[in-house]
């Protein structure tokens, strides 16, 4: 069998590179596909397409309707290859099968759809009060920044694209977008989708390359208008900082230490699975995961023994494997740097008590791989408990008091999730206390696209889906517009005499 190679798409064209590089699977290390490997001339490129698209002008002066039904027809064509691209996410980042096409791919679809909605109800331009005693009638308008630099991670691909480039095009701006060298098929593929449903040659470009240097060269390109950024925190302020160039728009969504505060009255059955769920899920993965479990210290016990009873039950193996609930880690950088976790973990007095480190043997020989692990004795100073791990890993903190319990939460650089397990009111009165963008009361993972996702402090700026979606990529435009009908009732003898 042949392996597919993607080229990028710039200016409503496929092109290919002299360069490629390589997509392999981090479950078996197997030859995925191959990938044009772009440069600065590529960056370059792409984004005098999406800025001459712009200028032209076709695309953000159509309707509001026709930019939502074009989006509605590419969420309907995701929608009939769910199956097909839910594998394909599989093989690319190790993402488990039963993850990749409910979430990556079905709330991908999901928020394509919201998006369109929102396009055809939006409050575009709207007529406000009277401006006296000039008179006078004020007009607030709606309209595209530009050029919009979309760049994503590896972990959740398609569904942080889409969070980007839909309501980018949904608001007549056009795009670059530069998916993760990692995992780039799924970018691809929904370009093929706008091409197939008509969207106009400049308007979508996709460019492929190391974010080092074809991301950081578009994050500064002096045309963009806007950045949107899903990464680390570290280049989430370089972004910023590069911004300032320009004074260009940005949103940024960027790491996340999640704390899970577990309450002396919660439905411990629940709560275990849970934690579990929030830490685990995406093979851990996931900037908004629940990696801090906060624990009652007169429960220690029987919390940590019914924790790691049901994690025990936790299948690693093949992602394609339906029965398989956790996968690989998506590449070996990443895989050693979790386990360079483990060895800071345990020097700073952090005790294992599952996992802690990487399976041998059988299907384990190959790949990226680390167990399922559990930390407890852990104290909220140490590496473990205040830096992304990105792993299938829960480090597991004790507290004498509520109050107690909101401190340590609220300890952290980081405010993208937080979750409460507990009687709802009680909970509730927790949940208003943290300092996180996201909070679930009794579950986890709860993303919709009619809400706002992003975080506090360093966690980012910005948010994500939600009503308010579209005014992260629109300007505002007041338009004053006169109704004396004369000179009579201007404001002009401030500085001019009157006519004699």
């Amino acid at each position: 069998m042949t392996t597919p190679h993607y080229s990028m798409f710039i200016d409503g064209k496929w092109i290919d590179t002299a360069d490629a590089y390589e997509i392999r699977s981090p479950a078996t290390e197997e030859l995925v596909a191959t990938v044009a490997k772009g440069g600065i001339t590529e960056v370059d490129l792409a984004v005098a397409a999406a800025k001459a698209a712009h200028e032209e002008g076709s695309w953000r002066r159509t309707s509001p309707a026709e930019r939502a039904a074009l989006l509605n027809e590419v969420a309907t064509r995701l929608a009939g290859r769910v199956d097909e691209l839910a594998v394909l996410q599989t093989q690319e980042n190790g993402a488990t099968i039963r993850i990749t096409g409910a979430l990556h791919v079905g709330l991908s679809v999901a928020q394509m759809q919201y998006l369109a909605s929102l396009a055809e109800n939006y409050e575009w331009e709207t007529n406000g009060p009277e401006i006296g005693p000039i008179p006078a009638v004020g007009i607030v308008r709606r309209e595209p920044l530009g050029v919009v630099a979309a760049i994503v991670p590896w972990n959740i691909p398609l569904l942080t694209t889409v969070w980007k480039i839909a309501p980018a095009l949904a608001a007549g701006n056009t795009v670059v977008l530069k998916p993760d060298e990692h995992a780039p098929l799924l970018a691809l593929e929904l370009a093929k989708e706008f091409e197939a449903a008509g969207l106009p040659a400049g308007v979508l470009n996709v460019i492929t390359g190391d974010g080092d240097p074809v991301g950081a060269y578009l994050s500064g390109h002096p045309d963009v208008r806007k950045v949107a950024f899903t990464g680390s925190t570290v280049v989430g302020k370089s972004i910023l900082r590069q911004s300032a160039q320009t004074i260009r728009r940005v949103t940024l969504e960027l790491g996340g230490k999640g704390a899970n505060i577990v309450l002396d009255d919660a439905d411990l059955e629940m709560a275990v699975d849970g934690a579990l769920f929030a830490s685990m899920a995406n093979n851990g993965q996931a900037c908004e995961a629940g990696t801090r479990l906060l624990i009652p210290a007169s429960k220690r016990d029987e919390i940590v023994t019914r924790l790691v009873a049901r994690a025990s039950t936790l299948r690693l193996g093949n992602p394609l494997d339906p029965a398989t609930n956790i996968g690989p880690i998506a590449s070996r950088v990443q895989r050693d740097r979790i386990v360079d976790y483990f060895r800071i973990a345990a020097e700073e007095g952090a005790t294992a008590v599952l996992g802690g480190g990487v399976p041998v043997g059988g299907e384990f020989d190959k790949g990226y791989w680390v167990e399922p692990t559990i930390f407890v004795d852990v104290t909220n100073d140490m590496r473990i408990a205040r830096e992304e791990v990105f792993g299938p890993v829960l480090t597991v903190l004790t507290y004498d008091s509520v109050d107690e319990a909101i401190k340590i939460a609220n300890d952290s650089s980081y405010g993208l999730s937080a979750g409460v397990w507990g009687e709802e009111s009680r909970a509730l009165e927790v949940a208003r206390q943290l300092d996180a963008g996201m909070v679930w009361v009794n579950d986890w993972h709860v993303i919709h696209p009619a809400y706002p996702f992003g975080g506090y402090k360093e966690s980012g700026l910005g948010r994500e889906g939600g009503p308010d979606a579209l005014d992260e990529y629109t300007e505002q435009k007041f338009i004053s517009l006169d109704r004396s009908g004369g000179i009579e009732n201007k404001a002009f003898a401030i500085v001019i005499d009157p006519v004699a």
